[in-house]
């Protein structure tokens, strides 16, 4: 497959190819003076299955709009197959309508996308509530791959860990922190709060002690850290050791990584569907499988 990658993942792009033993296909992506983006692809893909790295993240939009550009001019220039790898997938959040009047932009983007002549579709660990698979959702081949595997053999190789302890901040994260747990070999558990008082709320795993050991908190997003931050300082109170934490997706806005560092936690850890500080792992390997699996 040919390799391209959008601007907002053009490193991602490389990581892959070199995983492949090949090259990044050329792009021309540039802006007019008045906003307008410009694209251009500098080489021959007709008859070609064409892979396209975008994520949406930071800038959601302007993201948006370069991959429905992008794969439309692939298609339009006669490539067999465009399938696309979203690392991180912008208004998936949105999946319905919670207020009248309400725009759905999960289901709008998904049209976008397939109206734009996407053949099929891979995102990673994407932050879904209310829907189970993406493949309910688009009506052309789509997957959710997890990049946790990826994140706990980093910290497997690069961290010795005492006694560990996999949490999740909350049950939706249940799913990474079994993952998690079965790479690293040992034991899981979520945290739950309980309400003590009128003003006073406790935040502790749902069923293991936490003392004295070393925690791995796992996440798919670390976007302000609110739900890290209750769960580091609980942990602390709880008697814990050193504390890690891992997310797929470093959003880390307003501040939150000095935050959580100042929380008591030993080290963050991110992968590179949004780069980052703490961008440490790659999803390179993962979307390299895609092509392989190809042929």
């Amino acid at each position: 497959m040919l390799i391209f990658g959008g601007s907002a993942s053009e490193v991602l792009a490389i990581k892959v190819a070199r995983e492949l033993g090949q090259d990044v296909s050329r792009l021309e992506i540039k802006k007019f003076p008045d906003g307008e983006k410009y694209i251009r692809v500098l080489d021959n893909i007709a008859g070609k299955d064409v892979l396209l790295i975008q994520s949406i993240y930071h800038k959601p939009d302007e993201y948006l709009l370069e991959f429905l550009f992008l794969v439309n001019t692939l298609k339009d220039l006669e490539a067999r197959r465009v399938t696309a790898v979203v690392p991180y997938f912008a208004y998936a959040r949105q999946d319905q309508r919670f207020n009248p009047g309400e725009s759905v932009s999960f289901e709008i983007v998904t049209k976008l996308m397939e109206h734009a002549g996407t053949d099929e579709i891979y995102t990673i660990d994407m932050h879904l509530h209310r829907v189970p698979d993406i493949s309910t959702i688009f009506k052309i081949p789509a997957r959710n791959l997890s990049a946790t595997h990826l994140l706990a053999k980093y910290v497997k190789e690069n961290f010795t860990l005492k006694n560990p302890l996999v949490i999740g901040p909350d049950e939706e994260a249940q799913q990474w922190a079994c993952i998690a747990a079965k790479e690293l070999n040992t034991e899981y558990d979520i945290l739950e709060k309980r309400r003590l008082g009128p003003e006073k709320v406790e935040i502790k795993p749902k069923e293991l002690d936490a003392r004295n050991r070393d925690i791995v908190i796992i996440d798919d997003i670390i976007s302000t850290g609110g739900t890290i931050l209750e769960a580091v300082r609980g942990l602390r109170k709880e008697g814990a050791n050193n504390i890690l934490v891992a997310c797929t997706h470093p959003v880390l806005v307003e501040n939150a990584l000095a935050k959580i560092y100042q929380a008591g936690a030993h080290s963050v850890i991110g992968t590179d569907t949004i780069p980052s500080p703490i961008s440490y792992v790659s999803v390179s390997p993962l979307i390299a499988e895609i092509c392989q699996r190809r042929g």
